[in-house]
């Protein structure tokens, strides 16, 4: 960073009732700089930005832009200083096209009926579409757009304002693998143009790729900075967890049985044709990589039986099992950990002892009552073993951060003994701390014995907690990896269908 910052925030403090949010904070940021803001959730980092972007009024401190002190009380302010913020839900209007996104509430008008000069609104909007290389009109509607082109008319919007500062609030978390390599090459253009980047992330290998220096709160406070040749996984986590964390990822320890899991000939809904057969090894976590659209998911319900399978078998041990409902793969020990934790994995009205128990309430159940004390004791347990951060069993799960609503869902299965446990997006939306434990429990899981087969998005998880990658194409495996061949680059070369010397068979004829 220069010697003079573009931005300094000094002793920044923000109460809520009942909470210091932030505590004497203080943040320096240069012209063509990348921060990236890390911390566990609910460390003060979103608060932080909000006092920068002119949603939060700090209670103490002062803020400087180019070395003068300024007063944000709002939004426009923020953007009048050149400052622009990109939520990680967006906020487009999808009934409207690209150039009333990019340019609203700023409408050039024409005549002295003050009508929107519709031509010049679509001709200013056209070289921040190609500075982005977003090849799409800008009279096309947003609901017509992907996630990530919307991201991309956010970003042109920040642009049309002149943005000097733009932050960037988780902006790949629903994004594909070939969507979040161009996010980032497009964040190093934009620092080489001279805007200042403020990245907030829980994925530490864009941080790696993308940070000139990495600043960490803890607690509503600084917990530390990181400079780019010291930026590690490792060392970030110890800062945002205020401990020495020895390793961020879980080697494999255990003794794996080949061929443990055998899927044979599964069909989803979304691909019918096409037949998916695989072995998964007990010890082993495997992991299913592919672009958003492969049939992951689909495959994943189809094992559990949620989704139609076609004649596919499932074997376990040698045994083949019946699985024609969810009901059938619980009884087997199959269980799965959905993307949507809250909207298919827990129930939001309910306590976490209700959550932790529902699956196995019989063993609850005693002359026709259901024995809260024992559901008590058994959420208790697994409170205490996931390390679940909640006043009690009590507490409603709703209330939860997203690492901890993960844990329950977990607690849930891991209560019964699971024999295969499928996890889809399993640390998606969650906190790096909570990421590491997460990591702990799949690999605690494995060493007991169990299978895992783990899909994710994020390609850092994939390569450094699998054993074997299976990687996916419009429905079908195209190859597993070994770990010794797991790489980016192998793993993409397959995921647009492409063939490799490296690449295995998915089963054993």
């Amino acid at each position: 960073m220069s010697a003079s910052p573009l931005l300094s925030m000094r002793g920044i403090a923000k109460r809520f009732p009942g909470v210091i949010a932030l505590d004497d904070v203080s943040l320096d940021v240069g012209k063509g700089e990348v921060v990236a803001l890390c911390g566990e959730n609910g460390a003060g980092k979103s608060t932080l930005m909000k006092i920068l972007g002119g949603v939060y009024q700090p209670d103490g401190g002062e803020i400087l832009v180019d070395g003068q002190p300024v007063k944000i009380n709002n939004v426009t302010d923020a953007m009048k200083l050149g400052i622009a913020f990109i939520h990680q839900e967006l906020n487009v209007l999808d009934n409207l096209d690209v150039a009333a996104n990019v340019f609203l509430g700023r409408e050039p008008l024409l005549g002295p009926f003050k009508l929107i000069n519709s031509k010049k609104i679509h001709a200013d909007t056209e070289p921040y579409l190609k500075r982005l290389g977003l090849n799409i009109s800008s009279r096309t509607r947003l609901d017509k757009l992907s996630l990530a082109q919307q991201q991309m008319v956010e970003i042109a919007k920040a642009l049309s304002l002149n943005a000097r500062i733009i932050i960037m609030d988780e902006p790949t978390s629903s994004l594909t693998l070939t969507e979040t390599e161009r996010l980032l090459e497009l964040v190093r253009e934009l620092s080489e143009s001279g805007v200042t980047v403020i990245y907030i992330s829980h994925r530490l290998g864009e941080i790696e790729h993308c940070a000139d220096r990495v600043v960490v709160l803890r607690d509503g406070k600084n917990a530390g900075q990181l400079n780019h040749d010291e930026i590690a996984h490792d060392r970030i986590v110890s800062l945002m967890v205020g401990r020495e964390i020895k390793s961020f990822y879980v080697e494999s320890n255990a003794a794996q049985t080949p061929g443990y899991l055998q899927v044979r000939n599964a069909r989803s809904n979304r691909y019918p044709e096409k037949m998916v057969s695989f072995d998964a090894a007990r010890g082993e976590i495997l992991g299913f990589a592919g672009l958003v659209g492969a049939g992951r998911s689909e495959i994943a319900k189809a094992v559990v039986g949620l989704d139609a399978r076609g004649g596919g078998e499932v074997s376990l041990g040698g045994q083949k099992l019946a699985i024609n409902s969810a009901r059938d793969a619980i009884a087997q020990g199959i269980y799965l950990v959905p993307e949507d934790r809250r909207g298919e994995g827990l129930v939001t009205g309910m306590t976490v002892r209700e959550n932790v128990t529902l699956p196995s309430l019989a063993r609850f159940t005693s002359l026709f009552m259901i024995r809260r004390d024992r559901e008590r004791t058994t959420a208790d347990e697994q409170i205490k073993s996931l390390n679940i951060k909640t006043p009690g069993c009590e507490t409603a799960v709703v209330n939860l951060s997203g690492g901890n609503q993960q844990k329950v869902v977990l607690g849930k299965w891991l209560s019964m003994s699971p024999k295969v446990m499928i996890l889809d997006e399993p640390t998606r939306g969650i906190d790096v701390g909570a990421k590491a434990e997460i990591y702990r429990i799949m690999r605690a899981l494995a060493e007991n014995g169990a299978v895992i087969l783990m899909i994710s998005s994020d390609m850092e998880e994939v390569l450094h907690v699998s054993d074997r990658v299976a990687v996916m194409h419009e429905g079908q495996i195209t190859g597993v990896l070994d770990r010794a061949d797991c790489t980016e680059e192998n793993i993409m070369q397959l995921a647009v269908g492409k063939k490799i010397a490296s690449a295995k068979p998915a089963f054993a004829n």
